[in-house]
């Protein structure tokens, strides 16, 4: 017995003399310390002030576990509210992978399969063509050549039945043309295939699996309760500027396979899992490697190393596959980003103006660099629009038809436009497109154009056309008379895109959307095609008194004339 006891003590003692390991720091710990969390947090603040944003929410994971969550500014501006990680926010077509991976599920079942015509899944279906029946990969990669959407009815399944009016002119998976009302369409045989609702589909399917416990698949009236205060520009009918106040979005309910979801940032964090791990949730695979193939896929080429699979980009960057979609919805923005090669992925959303992008590309760096333990990404330099690095380009000046100079002063890479006189600053918006921050150049961008050789030959402000010392091109066509009753500012009641302008410039017919888009008018018999004759985007006027149409009709959408110029 005294033998067993020292053994029993020297055993003690030899355990009290072992250190005891530290316990290994977690990855969200990990991101603290290494002072991560502080650069990402200056960062977001620092985009918050320059692009006027209501409220940031942010994640950032990794294939096993939330290395971080926060929530920035305020979920309801006038009273104050400031955002938690409770509050909802409306994802927009992030939601169409949603609709894709649900899709996927009933392949995986064998219910569905995407090579076959649509109707065969959604027998009410039709649209006009001459070309083989639609099928659900058309769809899925939006290469069936359905216009953009047609939000003036609040009946998303009325959107999907009035299809059978439009008509299809290019063949269909030739072309990649975006399309809201396409993925509708599949949340509407998604419904037909399941024999159940869209919203119960998704919630079965993909958000209980993965622990999605708070996200809506559908926000309606009692959704808005838990919402983030949705935020646009004031000023709807005008590119968008700093100094414009903001004002409470228009409410909308919805419910279809294009854009219904409201989520997290910790819930969409644990789906940017999902697409890390290719598939598979905490309790299994979501969706089969074989249907994960095909939701990545690179089915069309949409931009430089950048393709467009079933509802997901594909981008490959520096020898990184990275997954991700943006979103929009009536005052809110969302940026999905899943770097499946490095494990790391990043959800941001935002309720109103703000850089979702330039955020989540920020953080996916940092959270990339804890991951690798490699060195933080230094602070980008901030973005200052009146910096314009050849602005030595753009000077001279430039005639109009009229003979009325349009005068541009470089000085120390900054722009200037001189009107009546005085010097206006000059704010870059994109390439060759400048915002003129003057009550007379309000309602659309100063754009400049280029010759063969690169060189700025070329100036327009809406209807106004200018050319420089340099122009050697055609002098502009006079357009047909008929074309002037055409002219004008038309709006409609709905939220989405509420109004536009048709100008008259070079002999050519342009709609100008109010962030300053401008979108060529190409003549088909008594319609307008935007753009090219193959686009499935038509135009047609009608009721034509004193001389100017009243009604305009844009793939469907009636728009009418206003009273504002």
């Amino acid at each position: 017995m005294r033998s067993v006891l020292v053994a029993v003590i020297a055993i003690w003692a030899l355990v009290a003399q072992t250190p005891v390991p530290a316990p290994q720091e977690t990855q969200a710990e990990r991101f603290r310390s290494s002072g991560a969390l502080q650069l990402v947090d200056e960062f977001v603040a620092r985009q918050m002030r320059q692009d006027r944003t209501p409220g940031v929410a942010l994640a950032i994971t990794s294939r096993d576990a939330l290395m971080m969550v926060s929530t920035y500014g305020f979920a309801d501006v006038r009273a104050r509210v400031p955002l938690t990680p409770s509050h909802l926010f409306e994802i927009g077509s992030i939601s169409k992978s949603f609709t894709a991976v649900a899709l996927l599920q009933q392949r995986d079942a064998g219910r569905f399969d995407p090579a076959a015509p649509i109707v065969k899944s959604l027998p009410w279906f039709s649209v006009q063509s001459k070309f083989e029946p639609t099928t659900g990969h058309q769809l899925l990669t939006h290469t069936a050549g359905f216009p953009r959407d047609r939000d003036d009815v609040p009946s998303s399944l009325y959107q999907a039945a009035a299809l059978h009016e439009r008509t299809i002119v290019a063949k269909p998976g030739t072309r990649y043309a975006y399309s809201n009302v396409g993925y509708q369409v599949l949340g509407y045989a998604l419904a037909a295939i399941a024999g159940r609702p869209y919203p119960e589909v998704v919630r079965d399917g993909i958000l209980l699996p993965l622990g999605m416990t708070v996200t809506e698949p559908q926000f309606t009236h009692d959704t808005r309760l838990r919402l983030a205060v949705g935020y646009e520009d004031m000023y709807d009918d005008r590119p968008p500027h700093v100094s414009h106040p903001l004002a409470p979005a228009t409410w909308l309910e919805y419910g279809a396979g294009d854009g219904s979801i409201a989520s997290t940032a910790e819930d969409m964090a644990a789906y940017v899992r999902m697409l890390l791990n290719k598939g598979r949730g905490p309790s299994g695979p979501v969706i089969s490697p074989e249907s994960f193939a095909l939701l990545t896929q690179k089915a069309v080429k949409i931009g430089d190393a950048q393709w467009y699979g079933y509802g997901m980009r594909v981008s490959e960057i520096e020898g990184r596959t990275v997954l991700s979609h943006s979103g929009g919805m009536v005052g809110y923005a969302s940026s999905l980003l899943a770097d499946v090669t490095d494990g790391v992925g990043v959800i941001v959303m935002v309720n109103g103006p703000g850089s979702s992008d330039a955020i989540a590309s920020f953080a996916l760096d940092a959270g990339r660099a804890v991951a690798k333990g490699s060195t933080l990404p230094s602070q980008p330099a901030p973005n200052d629009p009146s910096i314009v690095p050849n602005a030595a380009d753009y000077a001279g000046e430039y005639k109009s038809e009229s003979g009325a100079p349009l005068v541009i002063v470089a000085d120390a890479n900054r722009l200037w436009l001189v009107h009546r006189g005085v010097r206006v600053l000059l704010e870059s918006r994109g390439r060759d497109r400048f915002f003129v921050n003057h009550p007379d150049y309000a309602l659309f961008l100063l754009t400049f154009t280029r010759d063969a050789d690169k060189q700025v030959t070329e100036a327009s402000w809406g209807d106004r056309w200018f050319v420089g010392s340099r122009y050697k091109g055609l002098a502009a066509v006079a357009p047909p008379e008929s074309w002037r009753a055409f002219v004008g500012h038309y709006r409609t009641t709905h939220a989405w895109f509420s109004n536009f302008r048709i100008v008259l410039r070079k002999g050519q017919l342009l709609l100008i959307s109010p962030s300053g888009g401008e979108q060529v008018m190409i003549p088909v018999g008594d319609e307008f095609a935007l753009e090219d004759k193959d686009s499935a985007e038509r135009i047609t006027f009608d009721t034509i008194v004193n001389g100017t149409a009243l009604r305009v009709t844009l793939s469907g959408v009636p728009y009418y004339r206003s009273f504002t110029p």
